[in-house]
This record gives C-alpha cells, sequence and structure tokens, in this order.
C-alpha cells in the first residue's frame, strides 16, 4: 500500500465516522493544574443529543492538555473521560435503528487520535447503550466509559 493510498483510506474512514456524528455544546470545563505558560490543563464537559433518537442527552467529560502544545492545539489530550446519558425528553426510536453506529466523535491530537461514541441496542432489555472509547490509528487504548438509558415512557 502506498503512503497516498493509506492516507486517503484514513481519510475516507474519518469523514465517514464523523458524517452522522452529533457536534457538542460546551456546558463548561475546570482547571485541574496551572500552568505557568500556555493554557491550564482541565477537564471539559459537553452535551449533545443523539442524533437519531430524540429525548436522549449525553454528556461526556475529557481531560483537556494545556501549556503551550495544548494551547497551539498541537498536544494530545489522554484517554481519561466519563459519559452520562439520560432521556432528555419523549424517545423515539427510529424504524432501522443500527446494532451499532457512531452518535459523537472528537479528535484529541493533531494525528488520528479521537474519543469516539458509539450507540448499541440492547434488544432484550430494550435499552440504549452508549459506548465512550479512545481511537487511535495505529494502537487504540482501552480506555472506555459506558453509560445507558432504558427506552420508557415519559412522564
Amino acid at each position: 500500500m502506498t503512503y497516498q493510498t493509506f492516507i486517503r483510506a484514513v481519510v475516507l474512514t474519518i469523514g465517514a465516522c464523523a458524517a452522522g456524528a452529533a457536534s457538542a455544546d460546551t456546558v463548561g470545563c475546570v482547571t485541574t493544574a496551572w500552568k505557568l505558560i500556555g493554557a491550564n490543563h482541565k477537564v471539559c464537559v459537553e452535551a449533545f443529543p443523539d442524533p437519531k433518537v430524540p429525548g436522549v442527552t449525553c454528556h461526556v467529560s475529557q481531560a483537556r492538555t494545556g501549556g503551550i502544545t495544548g494551547s497551539l492545539g498541537l498536544a494530545e489530550d489522554p484517554s481519561q473521560f466519563s459519559l452520562a446519558c439520560r432521556q432528555t425528553g419523549p424517545i423515539t426510536l427510529p424504524d432501522k435503528l443500527p446494532a451499532d453506529e457512531v452518535v459523537f466523535s472528537e479528535d484529541t491530537s493533531v494525528m488520528f487520535k479521537e474519543t469516539r461514541i458509539v450507540r448499541l441496542w440492547d434488544d432484550k432489555n430494550h435499552t440504549l447503550v452508549y459506548l465512550a472509547i479512545s481511537r487511535k490509528l495505529v494502537d487504540g487504548a482501552p480506555a472506555n466509559s459506558i453509560s445507558t438509558v432504558p427506552v420508557m415512557p415519559w412522564r
């Protein structure tokens, strides 16, 4: 495989994964370590609705690297995150809900590392399962977090 073929494959894969993913709103950030030069290290919380399942909102917290490289967008954020998804309104399941689907994706480094949240459907328990993972092109990380939302009548 040539270098150009490899890069094309990576770009197509990233584009396909991000196509249906939701965008997040920043709820807020808390400083975890003060830096003399550049941005502080922090943990940020973002909220996003499931793009295909109205009535579900997820919150993800992620560590953000500060310092000079963090300020310039060149740092690799650590694979440290937490996930909580809840029913925030009436849930409407689409007719054809895939067995698993990426609902959120965010780059955590300049080159090929991302936090990805995948929705799974647990048919036996009638529950949406959201799994946050860290993905790296060459080698992934075992860091993960899970949250479940049972599909029940609203109020």
